[in-house]
C-alpha cells in the first residue's frame, strides 16, 4: 500500500514537472516573440541627447526624432501608429510630441531625423502642427519622461484621416489595436 502511494505520488510529481517544464518553455517562446520597441543606442529609461530636443524657444536642440525599431509584429497587422507623450509636461496634464499613423505593415523602423515613411499620416502635436516636436522641459525641473509607443493595428494605412490629435487617434484605434509596445526615455535641462 505504501509502495502504491509512493508510485502514484512520483507519477504526479513527474507529470507536474513535465507540465512545469512545458509551461516554462511556452512562456520563454512567447517572451522571445513578444512585440517589442527599441531605440538604437538608447536603453529603456535612458536620457535623450540634446539633438532630440526642440530647436525653438531656447530649448537647445536640433528637433531630431529618435530612431525607433519594432520587432515581432503580430499576425494580422495592417498598419502601425507611433506616439510620443510626456506625461510630466504641462504640470502633469501631459504634452504630445509626436503622432504618426497609417504606417505600412512593411515598415518596422524609423530612422533618426528621417522623413516619415511614404504614405504615413502626421497627426497633431503640441504646437498644432504635424511632425516630431522635441522635448523642452522647463530648466531646473526633474527630467521628464517621454513614453514612446508603437501600436500594431488591424486598420488599413489609409483608414484614418490626417491631422488627428493623440486623443482622437486613441479613440479611433479603439478595438483595432492588435498589440502595443513602448519604451520610456528621459530628458531634462
Amino acid at each position: 500500500m505504501i509502495r502504491r502511494a509512493y508510485v502514484g505520488t512520483a507519477r504526479r510529481l513527474m507529470s507536474a514537472g513535465v507540465g512545469m517544464m512545458l509551461a516554462v518553455t511556452v512562456a520563454a517562446a512567447d517572451a522571445a516573440e513578444a512585440f517589442t520597441l527599441t531605440s538604437p543606442g538608447l536603453a529603456d529609461g535612458a536620457t535623450l541627447e540634446s539633438a532630440h530636443a526642440a530647436s525653438a524657444n531656447n530649448c537647445g536642440g536640433g528637433n531630431v526624432s529618435p530612431a525607433l525599431q519594432w520587432h515581432n509584429s503580430p499576425t494580422g497587422t495592417k498598419s502601425y501608429a507611433v506616439t510620443i507623450f510626456d506625461p510630466d509636461g504641462a504640470k502633469g496634464l501631459g504634452i504630445v510630441h509626436w503622432v504618426l499613423y497609417g504606417i505600412a505593415p512593411s515598415v518596422t523602423s524609423l530612422g533618426s531625423g528621417a522623413a516619415p515613411p511614404h504614405g504615413s499620416v502626421g497627426g497633431t502635436n503640441r504646437t498644432g502642427g504635424t511632425g516630431y516636436y522635441g522635448p523642452c522641459p522647463p530648466v531646473g525641473e526633474v527630467p521628464h519622461h517621454y513614453v514612446v509607443q508603437v501600436y500594431a493595428l488591424d486598420l488599413a494605412p489609409d483608414a484614418l484621416p490626417a491631422g488627428l490629435t493623440r486623443d482622437a487617434l486613441l479613440a479611433a484605434m479603439k478595438d483595432h489595436v492588435i498589440a502595443a509596445t513602448s519604451t520610456v526615455v528621459r530628458y531634462g535641462r
